[in-house]
């Protein structure tokens, strides 16, 4: 990759950061009557590079991190920068997003010297992952597995809570239960008892994975009884999935992960709905241009290193596949090197391929995925990799097309 060299991050304090009540980092991440799309932490997937590329075409408000898994030591704090490198800057990153750190495990006595660590380390927020359907995860006593256990939601937010001080939000992200939707009430109300700022809720169980249907309803439920803002996530595939999720649930914060990746102008789109920011829309994705982009950070954010480049950029475009209008897939699925996917995507054909994907609309709906194909997503989901890969700061990805952004409003 080519293009000018800048530095990866600016000196000084150059994030979203404000000053109230004498804490010069504390920011605005959720609060009520102040809408917000927020970027949905998506293990192997929304690593240090993506977060980078999302703060730098995007709209979201903060990126919540991928989860570090807390078991059976609390880690030390070079895993945490490692995992997260956004810490030593402020938690932003270079290109000015917020992001908040995810931790995920059972014990709470764990947990709250892991925050403590992470805020030691820089982070700004932390959010407690209740809701990883992963069955690695759940049988190691993280993730959703404790939605079957009211009272320790409680316990852990409430000790995490004790353990961050009182400026820095605490969040909780969980779904709906593990094999009924009615056990959100109680989970998210022990969730607020333990001193949660804000509760986001994926519209499923644990059992139903990723199937149809997405119920919605039950989040705005949650939403008028809470007294604590909701994040709603979950399906929001398209403006028209947005549109309807907003009428179930009644809220004005929302949390986009797939479907963002699947449409980039998606996230803009909800943006303006929201009467938010938002860039002017294209009528098409340029894919090229944007996976060279995301190949660029990640090489500075890995330091040059190229395995595993490849397979990030095809595992994107076979969700935008999957439930998108990228057209190529089966061309550049046996690409073995970017390069290879990029001199692809420039080929004579795939303008032509991507017309008639425009035309046709999306290959698949979510809401046509059978709950056979559920079960496979939740089993794949356990088998990504972790990103956790450290970095050096001093060289930067350039590129004559895109404008890199110093700050955030």
């Amino acid at each position: 990759m080519s293009g000018a060299n800048v530095s990866l991050w600016k000196s000084g304090n150059e994030g979203n950061s404000f000053s109230p009540a004498g804490h010069p980092n504390v920011r605005q991440w959720i609060a009520p009557s102040a809408p917000a799309v927020v970027l949905a932490p998506m293990e192997g997937v929304t690593d240090a590079a993506m977060r980078a590329l999302q703060g730098e075409i995007g709209p979201f408000a903060f990126a919540v991190s991928e989860f570090l898994r807390i078991s059976h030591a609390v880690p030390p704090r070079h895993v945490f920068y490692r995992h997260v490198p956004e810490l030593r800057h402020d938690a932003t990153t270079p290109t000015g997003l917020s992001v908040q750190v995810q931790l995920l495990g059972g014990d709470a006595g764990r947990m709250a010297e892991s925050a403590g660590v992470a805020v030691e380390c820089g982070a700004l927020a932390v959010d407690l992952n209740f809701g990883c359907p992963a069955p690695t995860v759940n049988r190691h006593d993280g993730g959703a597995t404790l939605l079957k256990y009211p009272a320790r939601i409680r316990e852990i937010v409430r000790a995490v809570r004790a353990a961050v001080p009182r400026h820095l939000p605490v969040s909780a992200k969980m779904r709906l239960g593990w094999d009924a939707t009615d056990p959100v009430f109680e989970n998210a109300a022990m969730a607020a008892e333990g001193g949660a700022s804000w509760v986001t809720i994926h519209g499923r169980t644990r059992v139903a994975g990723y199937a149809p249907p997405i119920h919605w309803g039950p989040i705005g439920r949650v939403r008028e009884r809470l007294g604590i803002p909701v994040v709603a996530n979950g399906d929001i595939w398209t403006v028209d999935d947005f549109r309807r999720c907003r009428d179930a649930t009644g809220c004005e914060h929302f949390m986009l992960g797939r479907g963002a990746l699947a449409d980039p102008r998606l996230p803009h789109r909800v943006a303006a709905e929201l009467g938010l920011p938002a860039k002017p829309i294209e009528a098409e994705v340029d894919w090229c241009g944007l996976l060279k982009r995301f190949a660029e950070w990640s090489d500075a954010i890995r330091g040059g290193r190229a395995d595993g480049a490849v397979r990030k950029l095809k595992q994107w475009l076979r969700l935008a596949a999957q439930f998108g209008e990228f057209a190529a897939f089966d061309a550049v699925k046996r690409a073995d090197t970017a390069d290879e996917v990029f001199r692809i995507l420039s080929e004579p054909a795939y303008p032509a391929a991507r017309a008639a994907a425009v035309a046709s609309g999306p290959h698949q709906t979510p809401r046509a995925t059978t709950a056979t194909a559920s079960a496979t997503t939740v089993a794949a989901a356990d088998q990504l990799s972790p990103s956790g890969t450290a970095f050096p700061f001093s060289s930067v990805p350039g590129s004559s097309s895109v404008t890199i952004r110093s700050s955030r409003r």
